[in-house]
């Protein structure tokens, strides 16, 4: 299958013009927006049981990440994280005991998010790929589902992430050297110590290369028709035959979006000869992604990066895989 191959002098420039978007949101699935100052002030802390030693709470995590970004970049202005909690945890203080729900007062109630995803961008820092503004962005999840509460206190599970943050449609752009997806501290400062860990060890001229060259490559309508059959197909191949192919994530109901939105997207939809070249298809990946829920957000969100760049190796080196041919 041959694919066609855009014009190669099409680079990460600075003269090309910008496209901006009204702002939407990182994640969608059933999430809600709140402060930092709400997680600080407002919402409880679990506590392993056994112990009641305190958990690292979602305010610590977000708080401990900012003030890394802001010592490593001696960053002057105001940062403002981005928080998606989803899962509310609710209670009520001990003098409320047997009150009817509907008759609680605001004071009486509590609350906490069982599950946190935050970002944070840092617009000073930013690339241009195709006409979209990339801000570096540094952020994490938390999920106390994950963690046995029941118990003494042990390990606290994380994930923490650097990559960029497409300004057109605010779709994560995450690689596999940019996310720790399974970071286990016992404080804060074991917490802070990973995430210098992480910023100091990501590639960040690697991870852009690797988006730019995206551009290069596009599918037809035939092509990219075969590539959502094939996707489609994978879930139900014989379990001996998927463990010899990519490890594809995206879901079906995720595919769906994908085909409407290669009709219909504003920014990333089929060209007028009905072509779509990867970086259009990586971003309908990443904007489908928006569904999934915050626990397996950023899993899915990288496997679209190394899917995308797994498909273009292919092209590159002229070999054939089962999703393009």
């Amino acid at each position: 299958m041959n694919l066609l191959i855009n014009n190669p002098d099409s680079q990460i420039i600075d003269d090309i013009e910008i496209v901006q978007s009204k702002k939407r949101n990182f994640i969608e699935a059933n999430t809600i927006e709140v402060s930092l100052k709400h997680l600080q002030n407002e919402c409880t802390i679990p506590v392993f049981s056994k112990d009641n030693e305190c958990t690292i709470s979602h305010y610590e995590f977000i708080n401990s990440a900012k003030e890394v970004i802001e010592d490593i970049l001696s960053y002057k202005g105001v940062l403002t994280p981005n928080i998606r909690t989803s899962h509310i945890i609710k209670g009520r203080i001990p003098s409320a005991i047997g009150k009817p729900a509907n008759e609680l007062s605001d004071s009486e109630k509590t609350i906490y998010y069982e599950r946190c995803m935050f970002l944070i961008e840092i617009p000073e820092i930013s690339e241009i790929i195709n006409g979209n503004k990339l801000n570096l962005t540094i952020g994490g999840v938390r999920s106390y589902n994950q963690e046995n509460l029941f118990s003494k206190k042990s390990m606290e599970k994380f994930k923490v992430f650097i990559g960029f943050q497409n300004t057109v449609c605010t779709n994560l752009c995450v690689s596999t050297d940019g996310l720790l997806e399974d970071l286990r501290v016992s404080s804060v400062l074991e917490l802070k110590a990973k995430i210098y860990e992480l910023v100091n060890n990501y590639k960040k001229k690697e991870h852009l290369i690797n988006m730019e060259r995206m551009f290069r490559y596009s599918l037809t309508e035939i092509q990219f028709a075969h590539l959502i059959g094939k996707m489609k197909l994978f879930p139900y191949l014989a379990k001996e035959e998927k463990q010899t192919l990519f490890p594809l994530a995206i879901n079906d109901t995720q595919l769906n979006i994908i085909v409407k939105d290669y009709h219909t997207d504003a920014h990333f939809s089929k060209s007028g000869d009905n072509t779509i070249n990867f970086w259009s298809l990586y971003n309908l990946m990443t904007e489908a992604n928006k569904s999934t829920y915050i626990d397996n957000n950023l899993e899915r969100n990288v496997n679209a990066f190394e899917f995308i760049n797994y498909m273009l190796n292919s092209v590159e080196n002229q070999k054939p895989n089962y999703f393009l041919h």
